[in-house]
C-alpha cells in the first residue's frame, strides 16, 4: 500500500526535492548578487549584504505564522502559496535588473525570503509524508537535503562563470539565466503540485482548555540558549562563505594575484562553492554516524574544530598559497588555481557547520514534550541570524578599510558560543515543568 502511494506521487516527490534545492539556490544567489550590486550601484560592503539581510529577515516576520498557516491550510495549499510568492520574489529581482534599481532588488529579496520560509516549513514534512513516513520518509528528506547542498554549490559556481568581464563591470543582467531558470522551476512546480494528490494530516477538532498554562517553550533555559544558538549558527554558516567570496574577488586587493584578468570571479565562486560542497559531504557523513554519536558530542567537536580553523585562517600569512580545484572563465575550463591558505582553511569549516543545525535543534527541544511544535516555530523565526551576522561582518570590513579577515572574529565568537552551548548550555535545568 505504501509503495503504491509513493509510486503514485513520484512526480510530486521529484518536485519537492527540486523545491528543496530551490531553497538553497535562491538563498545562496543573494550573496553573489550583493557583490554585483556593490559595484553596479557603488555601495559599501555592508550595503551589498542587504539582499542577504532582506532574504533572512523575512524569516523573522513569517517564521511563526508559517507554522500556523500550514496547520490551517494543509501542505498542498501552503506549498502552492509558497511557490507563487517565490515566483513573484524572483520576478521582482529580475525586474530590478531592467529598472537598474537597488531598492527594487531588495524588495524582491524580501519577498523571496517569505517563500523560502514557507517552503522550509512545508518541504520537510511533505517529503516525509510522500515517502510513506518512517524510515522511507526520512530517506527522502536526506535526499532532499543533499540536493539542497548541491544547488547551493552550483549557484555560486555558475554565478562566477557568468561574470567574465570582472566584478567591477558586472550587471544584474549577467545572472538573468539563473533568474529565468528559477522562474521556470517555480512555474513547473506549481502545475505539478496543483495536479498532484498530496497526503494531508487529518485535522481533528480539539478541545481547547480554558486553563492557560503558565509554561511555554520559553520557560526552558536550554531551549532559549538553543534558539540563540540557531540564530548564531545560521549567521556563521552564511557569513563564512559570504565574506570569503567578496575577499577573493575584490579587484582592489587582488589576493589571487591575477592582475585583473577577469578570472577572479570564477575562481572565487569555485572556492566558495567548495565550502557548500563540503557541507554536503558533512551532512552525508553526519547521517551515517548520527545514530552512534550524541548530538552534544557532535556539536562540541564541530565547534572546536571550527574555532581552530577560523583562528588559523585569520592569522595565517596571506602570501602562503595552496592549490585548489576550480572552474575558470578561460581555458582550461576546469583545473587548479593557487589561493591563499586562509581561504582553504575557511572552506574546511563547511565540514563543521554541516552537522550543527541538527545537533542544536535536537539538544534544544529535548524534554520539551507538548511544547516542541511551538518551539519549532520560534526556531524558524531566529533563522534571521543568517542575514544579520553577515551584515555585521561586512560592516567591520568597511570600518577596517577592507580587512576581510578581521571580520571573522564575529565567526569566532559565534563558534565559541556554540561550544559553550554544547558543553554547558544544553543541559535541561527545568525538568520540573510538566510537558505532557
Amino acid at each position: 500500500m505504501t509503495q503504491q502511494k509513493q509510486g503514485g506521487n513520484i512526480v510530486a516527490i521529484i518536485v519537492m526535492i527540486f523545491l528543496f534545492g530551490m531553497i538553497s539556490f535562491v538563498t545562496n544567489l543573494a550573496s553573489p548578487m550583493g557583490d554585483i550590486l556593490k559595484f553596479q550601484f557603488d555601495v559599501t560592503e555592508w550595503m551589498g549584504t542587504l539582499g542577504v539581510l532582506a532574504n533572512f529577515i523575512a524569516y523573522a516576520v513569517m517564521g511563526y505564522p508559517a507554522g500556523n498557516l500550514l496547520q490551517k491550510l494543509g501542505y498542498k495549499k501552503t506549498a502552492l502559496i509558497a511557490i507563487i510568492i517565490g515566483f513573484v520574489g524572483v520576478g521582482i529581482q529580475t525586474l530590478s535588473g531592467v529598472a537598474e534599481s537597488f531598492g527594487v532588488y531588495l524588495l524582491g529579496a524580501f519577498v523571496a525570503g517569505f517563500s523560502m520560509c514557507l517552503l522550509n516549513t512545508v518541504v520537510n514534512p511533505m517529503l516525509n509524508k510522500l515517502g510513506g513516513e518512517g524510515n522511507s520518509g526520512n530517506r527522502l528528506i536526506q535526499i532532499g537535503g543533499s540536493f539542497n547542498s548541491l544547488c547551493g554549490t552550483a549557484v555560486i559556481i555558475i554565478t562566477g562563470l557568468l561574470i567574465p568581464e570582472g566584478i567591477k563591470n558586472a550587471q544584474i543582467s549577467n545572472v538573468f539565466p539563473l533568474m529565468y531558470a528559477a522562474l521556470a522551476i517555480f512555474a513547473f512546480a506549481f502545475v505539478v503540485i496543483l495536479l498532484s494528490a498530496i497526503p494531508e494530516t487529518k485535522r481533528e477538532a480539539q478541545h481547547v482548555s480554558t486553563d492557560s498554562s503558565k509554561y511555554s517553550a520559553l520557560s526552558f533555559r536550554h531551549f532559549i540558549l538553543g534558539a540563540v544558538g540557531i540564530f548564531v549558527y545560521v549567521g556563521v554558516e552564511v557569513g563564512i562563505p559570504n565574506v570569503l567570496n567578496k575577499w577573493l574577488q575584490n579587484p582592489n586587493l587582488d589576493v589571487l594575484q591575477l592582475g585583473g584578468s577577469g578570472n577572479a570571479e570564477a575562481i572565487a565562486g569555485s572556492v566558495t562553492a567548495a565550502y557548500w560542497f563540503l557541507m554536503l559531504i558533512g551532512r552525508l557523513l553526519g547521517g551515517v554516524i548520527g545514530s552512534k554519536v550524541s548530538a552534544k558530542a557532535m556539536l562540541g567537536v564541530a565547534s572546536t574544530i571550527g574555532l581552530v580553523l577560523t583562528l588559523a585562517a585569520m592569522f595565517a600569512p596571506v602570501n602562503v598559497l595552496v592549490n585548489m580545484p576550480v572552474f575558470n572563465n578561460t581555458q582550461p575550463f576546469f583545473g587548479f588555481a593557487q589561493v591563499p591558505v586562509n581561504a582553504a582553511l575557511l572552506v574546511l569549516c563547511g565540514l563543521c557547520t554541516s552537522v550543527m543545525w541538527g545537533g542544536i535543534f535536537n539538544l534544544a527541544v529535548e524534554g520539551l514534550g507538548k511544547f516542541t511544535e511551538k518551539a519549532s516555530g520560534i526556531f524558524m523565526v531566529l533563522v534571521c541570524g543568517g542575514g544579520i551576522l553577515p551584515v555585521l561582518q561586512n560592516w567591520i570590513v568597511d570600518i577596517t578599510n577592507y580587512n576581510y579577515l578581521v571580520s571573522y572574529w564575529v565567526i569566532f565568537a559565534g563558534l565559541a558560543y556554540l561550544l559553550y552551548y554544547a558543553l554547558i548550555g544544553c543541559k535541561n535545568v527545568n525538568k520540573n515543568i510538566p510537558v505532557n
